[in-house]
């Protein structure tokens, strides 16, 4: 009996030591150099993870320059995400997980908040749903400054994927809905 138990002891020794080791690996994963997915996602040791309170247009998203011209947004966005972070290592905090499976984080550069700098250049809006409307200054600097999207008009992508996942064309989807701007 005792051997039995000393056997039971060992295994859930070996069990909560491991998933403690399991835990520091994720948390040290979370930090490094950054793959671009999209303009509100990114990668980092092959974890997947949805910048948290911000929404940013689709890859296929197209928006309206101040020129009334299209131009893909959501490309835009990605891109300029890129330059900025300039292979820099890249910190997340995780605060959850999303209905994908992607690891949902607050994340950073240099001291910047990831989503505050996209939602201040007008690459991406404030997501109160999730938020709580803690980049909605940002995004009114934004909207005043006619900066990224908020130069002409868009269609917020909750709005742009929700025509989509209907059936819509994404250049009628961008253009579909009442604009903003």
């Amino acid at each position: 009996m005792k051997r039995a138990l000393n056997c039971i002891w060992r295994l859930i020794v070996t069990f909560a030591m491991t998933l403690t080791a399991i835990g520091e690996v994720s948390a040290v994963d979370l930090t490094g150099q950054a793959s671009i997915i999209d303009g509100d996602t990114i990668e980092i040791h092959g974890t997947r993870i949805r910048l948290w309170g911000i929404d940013a247009p689709e890859s296929g998203q197209l928006c309206r320059g101040a020129d009334s011209l299209q131009y893909r947004c959501g490309a835009k966005t990605a891109n300029a995400l890129d330059a900025f972070i300039a292979g820099r290592p890249v910190t997340c905090a995780p605060t959850d997980h999303d209905r994908y499976g992607r690891t949902v984080a607050t994340c950073g550069v240099g001291g910047t908040d990831l989503g505050d700098w996209l939602v201040r250049q007008g690459l991406a809006l404030d997501w109160p749903r999730y938020s709580r409307g803690r980049y909605a200054a940002a995004q009114d600097e934004a909207r005043r400054g006619e900066r990224g999207i908020w130069s002409g008009s868009f269609v917020e992508p909750w709005r742009f994927r929700e025509c989509v996942r209907l059936g819509g064309r994404p250049a009628r989807c961008s253009d579909e809905a009442e604009e903003n701007g």
